[in-house]
């Protein structure tokens, strides 16, 4: 089994023309990848996007360095081996920030092997190994690295991470009816696939324990937020204090794609709980203003809140609980209530979510696991029941079945 050293990192600046850059051993700057991440923020991709993208190449360049090829020297045997070994290569620990202080450089792996779902939300936790949708974005963001070097002259003549042209015998979507709406194929050749997993949302008399574990009116007012407005984590997390409309029931919020900025409703407790949270804030002298960040950290120094922050919030109720629901889940929660409302247009519900296609916001209709479980459940105890009644009785002729079922107080 080849051993890759935790070598490199991906250095945070304040510069916003170069937000993230990846560091060799020595702490010089990998200048090819550097010219990629310009030309993907040239694009238009946000910090998050462009911050996935240099992960998952300092992965790629560990990988190289271990096997001591240059990143233009490398052929399609490497991408080969580096996919294969992504399948079978544990997850490296995290270390967390007070036991670096320590100087505790290793980590205890973060799960043990998947394969048990948890007993609360029947979610499988993260295994030790890479997850297909890991594998596939970095073989996505390798293909599109070489693609962008091949195109400047600056790296090798083969992309060593192909499109594979096996599949439709030529070019990707060269015989696609324009009638119809495009399939996701599987372009890369080392691209795994992705199983399509159905979105998990939080029953309410789980969601109503996770709100009472909840210790601050901040926490309290966030959860109120996601779940009524559907909107992500991030986005948030990002507002500011002038986006919140209390009178209007409205918070404005940027979205992730688009970058537009956007008013959601949310519901009155929200509002509430957000009130309460403000004056907190206030108490503790906490920096005021329109255009200052609504979610501050609890602890001084201020700082506003982010977004490992909140996640980790959202892991202390989970614990207390023995569950693992994510952020995002809440996001599925809100879809879930909207969705099911008779009396809410579907599309209302897209524009609330932010999605494009309406097919992403119908998928909110289908009935989610626990709804299966629980109908398919009692489907058999009508069976049994049936089963134990026996066959209905026969009538004579000349009597109604319904006059019978009022003189006899239900079926024969």
């Amino acid at each position: 089994m080849l051993s890759i050293a935790m070598v490199g990192s991906v250095q945070t600046t304040d510069d916003p023309w170069c937000p993230y850059r990846l560091l060799a051993p020595g702490g010089e700057v990998v200048v090819p990848v550097d010219e990629f991440l310009k030309d993907l923020q040239a694009t238009g991709r946000p910090e998050t996007t462009q911050r996935s993208y240099v992960l998952a190449l300092l992965r790629w360049y560990r990988f190289l360095w271990a096997v001591e090829v240059s990143w233009d020297r490398a052929t399609r045997t490497e991408a080969r081996d580096f996919s294969r070994w992504m399948q079978t290569a544990d997850k490296p620990a995290r270390v967390h920030w007070r036991l670096q202080r320590q100087g505790v450089s290793e980590g205890v792996p973060p799960q043990p092997a998947q394969g048990t779902p948890n007993a609360v939300t029947g979610k499988l936790p993260p295994g030790r190994k890479y997850a297909a949708s890991t594998r596939a974005h970095s073989e996505t963001v390798l293909r599109g690295f070489y693609d962008f070097h091949l195109e400047e002259g600056s790296g090798p003549l083969l992309n060593p991470f192909p499109v594979d042209r096996r599949r439709g015998g030529g070019r990707v979507f060269a015989r696609h009816n324009p009638m119809e709406v495009f399939r996701p194929e599987q372009r890369g050749r080392y691209r795994p696939r992705v199983p399509r997993r159905a979105p998990r949302r939080i029953p309410d008399e789980h969601f109503n324990a996770l709100f009472a574990a909840l210790n601050y009116h901040r926490d309290r007012a966030l959860l109120a937020f996601w779940v009524s407005t559907g909107a992500r984590a991030a986005e948030l997390l990002g507002c500011r204090v002038s986006d919140a409309a209390a009178g209007e029931q409205l918070i404005g919020v940027v979205r992730k794609g688009s970058r537009d900025h956007q008013q959601l409703p949310a519901s009155a407790d929200a509002f509430v709980w957000l009130r309460l949270y403000q004056d907190d804030l206030w108490r503790a002298d906490v920096p005021r203003g329109r255009r200052q960040p609504l979610w501050w950290t609890l602890r001084r120094p201020w700082r506003p809140l982010l977004y490992p922050a909140a996640r980790a919030m959202f892991q202390r109720a989970n614990a207390l609980l023995g569950a693992n629901w994510t952020l995002h889940d809440l996001r599925h929660t809100a879809a879930y209530r909207m969705a099911r409302d008779p009396q809410l247009p579907l599309t209302d519900v897209q524009w609330v979510l932010g999605h494009r296609q309406l097919s992403s916001t119908q998928v909110y209709l289908n009935p989610d696991e626990g709804e299966v479980l629980e109908s398919v459940l009692a489907h058999h105890a009508r069976q049994r029941e049936r089963r134990i009644m026996g066959p209905a009785p026969m009538l004579a002729q000349g009597y109604r079945p319904e006059a019978m079922d009022i003189l006899f107080g239900g079926r024969l």
